[in-house]
C-alpha cells in the first residue's frame, strides 16, 4: 500500500508548484498538500499558477491579519481535512501557524509521523525571542524526523540537538529549466527586450522586496562607492516592490555618474529576461532562510554576488569559483566584489557557466527524491 503524505504550507508560491509536481509523480507517495491559503497579497503579488498543478490540494478557509512585522493566519476546517485524508505522515512547513500545532496534535492522536520541514539556520534573525525558541523546541519534541533544504539549516538542527539519521535533505529547487530556457529567448531577442524594458546597456540586479532586511541600501551604498568610470557603462537595476521602495529611489536619484533602475514587482516568467541580460545576481540580504533567486539566478547562468548569511551560500555559492560571498552589512566588500566582475568579462562567463553547473544537483527532482528517503526511513521504523 502507498503511504498517503500531507504536507501543511502557507502558501500556493510559484516555486513551490515544480517541487510538489515533481513528488506526485513518484510512485512510492500518495501525495496531498493542504495550503493555508492562496496567497499573501499584503507582502508579494504573486500570481496563483493552479493550472500547472499536478498533485491534490486543499486551500483551508482562512482569516489573515498583520500586525507590523507579524503575520497572523487562522484557519477552519484542518481537523476535518486531516480526518477525510487519514494520512500515513503529516509534513509541516513551519511550526509559527496554529494549524501546524493543530496538524501536530491530530499527529500525535492517530499516532501518525509528523515531519517537520525546516528551513531555519543558526544566522536566521528570527531567532533569539524566548516564546519562540520555547515553541520551536516544544515542535522539535513532536517530530519524528525533519527535512531541510541545505548545509545551514542540517546544521543549526544538528546544534539544537537533533540526530543526523533524523534528517534528511531535500534541495531548495525552482523550476531550472524553465528559467534555462526563457533566459536563452531573453538573449537571442537581446536588442527588442532590452528596449521594451528599457534595460542599461550592462548592469547588476537585484530581485526581491524593497525593504532594508533585504540589504537593499548596502547595494545602493556599493554601487555609489564604485569607481564613476563602472558606474558610466554598468547600471544596477531593483525588480520588486516593498515599503522602502520610495527612500531607495530617493536616495538612487542623488548617485551621479549612474545608472539605477526600478522596474517594479515581476512575475516568475518576466524575471530570466532580467537575468538574461545581467552581468551578475547581488543578494545583499541582512538575513534569509534560502534565497531562491540564487538558484533562478545561477539556473540562467549569471555569477552571483551573496552575502555570507542567505541560507543557500554554503550549497550553491563558493567563494571566487561561483561568485562572491561578502560579509552582511558591508558595502565596501560588496562594492569590491562588484568592480571585480564588472572588469573582468572572462570571471563572468566562467563564474556562470560554474553556476549552471552547479544548480543542476537542486531540481525539483532532487527534492523530491528527499522527500522520498525521508518517508522510506519513517515507514520503514513504523513496521
Amino acid at each position: 500500500m502507498i503511504p498517503k503524505l500531507v504536507i501543511v504550507t502557507e502558501i500556493i508560491a510559484p516555486y513551490r508548484i515544480p517541487v510538489f509536481n515533481a513528488l506526485a509523480e513518484r510512485r512510492e507517495i500518495d501525495l496531498h498538500v493542504m495550503f493555508l491559503s492562496e496567497n499573501d497579497a499584503t507582502l508579494r503579488q504573486w500570481r496563483v499558477y493552479k493550472d500547472e498543478i499536478k498533485f491534490q490540494y486543499d486551500v483551508l478557509p482562512s482569516w489573515r491579519q498583520r500586525l507590523g512585522r507579524h503575520n497572523i493566519l487562522l484557519n477552519r476546517g484542518v481537523i476535518s481535512a486531516l480526518n477525510k485524508i487519514n494520512p500515513d505522515a503529516v509534513l509541516c512547513g513551519g511550526y509559527n501557524y496554529l494549524a501546524s500545532w493543530e496538524s501536530a496534535g491530530w499527529a500525535r492522536l492517530h499516532r501518525v509521523p509528523l515531519l517537520l520541514w525546516s528551513e531555519s539556520t543558526a544566522l536566521d534573525n528570527r531567532r533569539g525571542h524566548s516564546i519562540v525558541e520555547f515553541m520551536k523546541r516544544r515542535f522539535l519534541s513532536l517530530c519524528r524526523a525533519f527535512v531541510v533544504p541545505g548545509k545551514s539549516s542540517s546544521q543549526y538542527l544538528s546544534d539544537l540537538g537533533i540526530r543526523d539519521e533524523r534528517v534528511f535533505t531535500a534541495p531548495n529547487a525552482v523550476d531550472i529549466q524553465l528559467f534555462a530556457t526563457l533566459a536563452e529567448e531573453a538573449s537571442r531577442r537581446e536588442f527588442q527586450v532590452r528596449a521594451r524594458l528599457s534595460l542599461p546597456l550592462r548592469y547588476f540586479v537585484y530581485i526581491g522586496r524593497l525593504v532594508r532586511a533585504k540589504g537593499v541600501f548596502d547595494l545602493l551604498e556599493a554601487y555609489a562607492q564604485l569607481d564613476g568610470e563602472i558606474r558610466a557603462r554598468v547600471g544596477l537595476v531593483f525588480v520588486g516592490d516593498g515599503a522602502d521602495r520610495a527612500e531607495l529611489m530617493e536616495r538612487a536619484s542623488r548617485i551621479a555618474p549612474g545608472t539605477v533602475q526600478f522596474s517594479g514587482f515581476v512575475q516568475r516568467e518576466g524575471l530570466p529576461q532580467f537575468y538574461a541580460l545581467a552581468d551578475a545576481l547581488v543578494f545583499p540580504t541582512h538575513s534569509d532562510p534560502w534565497g531562491l533567486v540564487v538558484n533562478e539566478a545561477m539556473s540562467c547562468g549569471l555569477p552571483v554576488i551573496a552575502t555570507s548569511v542567505a541560507g543557500c551560500v554554503p550549497d550553491l555559492v563558493q567563494d571566487g569559483w561561483n561568485g562572491f560571498v561578502v560579509p552582511p552589512r558591508d558595502a565596501s566588500h560588496l562594492a569590491a566584489a562588484m568592480s571585480d566582475l564588472a572588469d573582468n568579462s572572462a570571471l563572468r562567463i566562467e563564474m556562470g557557466s560554474r553556476g549552471r553547473e552547479r544548480v543542476n544537483a537542486y531540481s525539483p527532482a532532487a527534492w523530491a527524491e528527499g522527500l522520498v528517503r525521508a518517508m522510506e526511513s519513517i515507514c520503514a521504523r513504523e513496521q
